[in-house]
């Protein structure tokens, strides 16, 4: 079986010698993985545009649960699909894997123009495609490891990185070569924010703490999918992550002496009790050792990469036994998948709307978020019944020509 990627969302296949063994359980499989990323971003538009936690009562655990968790499921999906760009099951070698690394790093290029000119609007959506454009160079190197390889690889990170970003933000915030290397950089004066030291370190999504979820993401799209002891695992592995990395975090910050304390007295937000797995725990005030503890969305901690990673793991399973499964469920999400299917184009234009009707006010009711809803749905419904790709994805698949022509 050959695949055909869509170039930052939907995924096709085109089957050499098709047969109704081989061919459907394929094609369920990658309408899950669709449907994964259409719920990733629907969550993200409900981060953006949607009501505050505290403002939806009984509803907030479930608005409070896309907070940090869509995002990480919509780069662990991004490391699915490098994998799917540069082969699958068996990576590309040769001239065949020489023009598949030139495409992923020419569509990295322009995601990362398109990430940093929707930063310059200046809406308050922390924009993440400059972010994952780097993610995609970073882990690129990792494409020819075999699964369990990357699954090491994704473990070590997560341990390892979040306490090197701890000592490097103290670095930064104990010397003034920060203030220097930021007062130089183009890309700073340009987004109005920490330009290179941003990506990398500061930003709410850096490269170092990031990098995990893609691996993760490649990792997964090593596996045979189509089995249904693979999914099995999969699911149990992202509950047990998610347990580990939630309720490791909740067990350290009550048991480490002085770890709840700290958190209460070095951030701003109105919940200490919450930093398991809550962003109502506000941001750290300062860099504290206690904060490493935390497992909170965006908080880049170890637990907050595990737990993350766990739930993305688990939804990812559930998508793809739903739509194998149950053909009734599969219509009834065939929008959400349709979303998934353009994820780049419907990403930027919520983005470009919320600049355009809304300027520096996000919506901030259920009515508004289900009108991005509907009218997001409606748009991919149309788009992918006409069309193959998504404009911006076929922007991104025209761009990436002329790394045919490398010998």
């Amino acid at each position: 079986m050959a695949y055909k990627t869509s170039p930052a969302g939907g995924i096709a296949t085109a089957p050499a010698q098709p047969s109704p063994q081989t061919t459907a359980p394929t094609a369920r499989r990658l309408v899950g993985v669709d449907l994964a990323r259409g719920l990733a971003v629907l969550g993200m538009f409900t981060v953006h545009a949607g009501p505050e936690p505290a403002a939806t009562g009984a509803l907030a655990p479930l608005v409070e649960a896309t907070y940090g968790r869509s995002s990480a499921l919509f780069a662990l999906l991004a490391g699915f699909t490098l994998v799917l760009m540069t082969g699958r099951p068996e990576p590309r070698t040769g001239r065949p894997g020489r023009q598949a690394v030139a495409r992923v790093l020419i569509r990295a290029a322009v995601l990362f123009v398109l990430g940093v000119a929707l930063v310059a609007f200046g809406t308050q959506v922390d924009v993440i495609l400059a972010y994952y454009a780097l993610l995609f160079v970073f882990v690129l190197p990792f494409y020819r490891l075999r699964a369990a390889s990357l699954a090491v690889a994704a473990a070590a990170t997560a341990l390892v990185l979040p306490q090197v970003l701890y000592l490097v933000k103290l670095a930064i915030d104990g010397g003034s070569w920060s203030d220097t290397l930021i007062a130089a950089d183009p890309l700073a004066g340009l987004t109005d924010s920490d330009g290179v030291l941003d990506l990398l370190f500061t930003g709410p999504y850096p490269v170092l703490t990031w990098i995990p979820f893609l691996l993760a993401g490649m990792a997964v799209a090593k596996l045979d999918l189509s089995q249904a002891v693979v999914r099995a695992r999969l699911a149990l592995t992202g509950v047990g992550l998610a347990v580990l990395g939630y309720g490791g975090s909740w067990l350290a910050l009550h048991l480490v002496p002085g770890a709840y304390a700290a958190v209460a007295a070095n951030t701003d937000g109105d919940s200490p009790s919450s930093a398991w797995w809550s962003e109502t725990v506000g941001e750290p005030t300062d860099n504290f050792r206690e904060w490493l503890l935390v497992g909170a969305p965006h908080s880049q901690t170890t637990p907050s990469i595990v737990g993350a990673t766990g739930v993305a793991l688990a939804v990812l399973a559930g998508c793809l036994v739903a739509v194998d499964r149950l053909p009734r469920f599969r219509r009834l999400a065939t929008p959400v998948t349709a979303v998934g299917m353009v994820s780049l184009s419907a990403y930027v234009l919520h983005i470009v709307a919320i600049r355009a009707v809304w300027k520096e006010d996000l919506p901030g009711s259920w009515a508004e978020l289900f009108l991005f809803f509907a009218a997001t749905m409606l748009f991919a419904v149309v788009w992918t019944r006409l069309f193959r790709r998504g404009p911006l994805e076929y922007v991104l698949h025209t761009a990436a020509k002329p790394a045919r022509f490398i010998r």
